[in-house]
């Protein structure tokens, strides 16, 4: 990220004007949420090992003095090396219960920043020039500091919804969730109280250009991981000697293959809607193609040109394959017996991992290359036609008058699918309003969030569950 940072305070124990453990509500909103935020940063939880029971344990701590009812929910290590010092929080804002909770739903661990292309350390949690800047402040424990503030504030304000609202920060989601929310899912589904909508991360708020709208990206879909290990082995010897039989040259020719293998347009109902819903806003050269992308995919090649050009969309009509770790041997002058690659595969709603590796292995066709599953679930959607998602839309006609609420598909993935898979509507959004310039921070270097974000983030939140769990605002929604 081109940006320095102008160091104004230092996060030493003695900078915390609110004492050891940390501000309240009550020091005010702004200072809160960054001084909590930094907080959390600053508790090294990166994935491996995760470690995240200190963070379970800081968040618990702030419901409980917030009055709201929390704890910590041991989870396993998964086989990380965590020692078993893993946890999720876990807090509940009771309502009435005439209707059926909303889990905020984010997670603990992040992935791994080793200082490279940082200004800062990533792990200081430094508050500086109206940000906080650190590994975790969009992805996710910002996310975190979100959700909890909001219903602290609730709760201040002695708000009693229709609906319970629950607080969820899980381990392990950067390594796909099974030792996390897969876990609190198959094990614990108690905490979720029958549960009918879920809000964690996945969506946002694009800031619009030269006075276009801001786009509210809901996201409704995902598309799914298919991660898989290439293993290809040959004999071991002197590096003098080693033909192409060997384990390497065999990789590397298997990932040439790859590389060189067809990925087919592919549009799913998900993907044309989202952008038929974009259409009104398209550049007016693409306004036609995005009002009917199959269409316009298949027989106009300078739109397809251009679409494709994009990454980031050409993604979402086609599943992608990308090499991502390479491990061999460790002498130069030793041929090893054994050498593999991950790829990271991300296949569009409706396609199978298993017949998606099977095609992998003709494509490759060289039985001395296994190819290994490593993680693989299916792609599930939730109908953007619900409470939850009118609600969004009313809020952003209230807080940012001409916006579009747009329900969006994401490339990636994140813990929503272990919930939509016992029934509830998931829903990825997060009310912070990013230009793109900032959203380049997550999983990169100088991953920062402003302060101003956290706090119209609480409050538009805390709106957002008034007018989902309050009869007078869901009837007036429905009307």
């Amino acid at each position: 990220m081109a940006c320095v940072f102008t160091i104004i305070a230092s996060p030493s124990a003695a900078f915390w004007p609110f004492g050891k453990r940390g501000p309240r509500l009550s020091d005010g909103l702004d200072s809160a949420a960054a001084e909590l935020l930094s907080r959390a940063i600053q508790i090294d939880t990166t994935n491996p090992p995760g470690n995240e029971a200190p963070l379970a344990e800081f968040f618990v701590d702030i419901a409980e003095r917030e009055g709201l009812e929390a704890r910590v929910i041991k989870t396993p290590s998964g086989g990380s090396g965590s020692d078993g010092n893993r946890a999720a929080a876990w807090a509940r804002l009771p309502g009435h219960g005439k209707q059926r909770p909303i889990v905020l739903l984010s997670h603990l661990d992040v992935v791994p920043a080793d200082g490279e292309g940082w200004v800062v350390d990533p792990f200081s949690g430094l508050i500086t020039a109206g940000y906080v800047v650190g590994r975790g402040a969009l992805d996710a424990k910002g996310v975190s500091i979100v959700h909890l503030l909001a219903m602290a504030e609730l709760a201040r304000r002695d708000t009693r919804l229709d609906r319970d609202v629950l607080f969820l920060a899980t381990p392990d989601e950067e390594s796909g969730g099974q030792s996390g929310a897969g876990w609190l899912v198959r094990r614990r589904p108690d905490l979720l109280r029958g549960a009918e909508f879920l809000l964690t991360e996945g969506g946002g708020i694009l800031v619009g250009d030269a006075g276009e709208p801001n786009v509210w990206g809901v996201g409704v879909a995902e598309k799914g991981p298919c991660w898989a290990r290439l293993v290809a082995r040959g004999a071991a010897g002197h590096g003098s000697t080693a033909g192409p039989a060997a384990a390497v040259p065999r990789l590397v020719a298997a990932l040439e293959r790859v590389r060189r293998m067809p990925l087919p347009v592919r549009v799913v109902p998900e993907v044309a809607t989202m952008f038929g819903w974009l259409a009104p806003i398209a550049a007016p050269e693409d306004r036609a193609g995005y009002a009917d992308l199959a269409t316009a995919l298949r027989d106009d090649p300078h739109f397809r040109s251009r679409f494709l050009a994009d990454a980031a969309r050409s993604a979402l009509v086609r599943n992608t394959v990308n090499i991502t770790v390479l491990a061999a041997g460790s002498h130069t002058n030793v041929a090893p017996e054994e050498a593999h690659a991950d790829l990271d595969v991300r296949l569009l709603p409706g396609e199978s991992c298993n017949a998606f590796l099977d095609h992998l292995r003709s494509v490759i066709a060289d039985p001395a290359v296994q190819v290994q599953s490593l993680l693989a679930f299916e792609p599930l959607g939730s109908p953007a036609r619900t409470e939850l998602f009118a609600a969004i839309e009313t809020v952003a006609g209230e807080v940012d008058p001409g916006a579009l609420v747009v329900p969006r598909v994401i490339a990636g993935f994140t813990d929503a699918h272990w919930f939509r898979e016992l029934g509830l509507v998931a829903y990825g959004f997060v009310p912070r309003w990013l230009p793109p310039s900032e959203t380049v921070g997550i999983h990169g270097s100088n991953e920062r969030i402003s302060i101003d974000n956290l706090e119209r983030g609480v409050r538009t939140m805390v709106r957002i569950l008034e007018v989902l769990g309050r009869a007078e605002d869901a009837e007036r929604v429905a009307r």
